[in-house]
């Protein structure tokens, strides 16, 4: 597996931790049309402290791997777990772009097999690189606020719903010794059923 280096401007400003502080890996999907779009977003400027939200790692539709964040960085991708986890997104639309909308929180496209192939490696690889890695989870099961559609405020919606009703789990999880703290958390070793 190629992981192409492409750092945001501001990785060095992100705070710095030891790798053994990271337990949990954060699969989340972008929600937006492409990566070019995704990049966008995660060089925007957010915060005093001239960082924006952002995964450490992307995945493209085609099964590329980018690393945009170092691993012994601080990303800003998941309220609440960010100093022990790396957030891992994978190019997707998600509910784009009326996330906030009552009628379009329906999540459409499927995730291509090169890109769950590559995810896939890039666990395996983490789980190597990172000796104090063991659980694994969904953004939408780390935030599951509820906020007023945007379309009609006295309906309110889920906030964060990636990676989404489409993720492959059972694909993922026969094929990683990491454990599923989310609400997809099921005996996914055939060999023992």
């Amino acid at each position: 597996m190629k992981i192409h280096p492409q750092k945001l401007s501001y990785d060095s400003r992100l705070y710095k931790r030891p790798l053994t502080a990271i337990n949990l890996l954060v699969i989340h999907c972008t929600e937006l049309p492409d990566l070019a779009m995704a990049r966008e977003y995660g060089e925007k400027i957010l915060y005093d402290s001239g960082t924006g939200n952002s995964g450490h790692f992307y995945i493209d539709r085609n099964g590329k791997v980018y690393q945009w964040v170092s691993l012994d960085r601080v990303a800003h991708h998941v309220k609440d777990h960010n100093q022990n986890s790396v957030g891992i997104e994978l190019v997707n639309t998600g509910r784009y772009p009326n996330w906030y909308h009552s009628d379009h929180q329906n999540m459409k496209e499927a995730y291509p097999d090169q890109q769950i192939s590559a995810l896939i490696q890039l666990i395996q690889y983490l789980s190597r690189q990172l000796p104090a890695l063991q659980h694994i989870v969904g953004h939408e099961d780390l935030d599951q606020r509820r906020i007023p559609a945007e379309d009609n405020p006295s309906h309110t919606i889920l906030r964060k719903m990636d990676p989404g009703p489409l993720f492959p789990w059972q694909t993922v999880m026969q094929s990683t010794r990491l454990i599923n703290i989310g609400s997809h958390a099921i005996n996914y070793d055939q060999s023992r059923q």
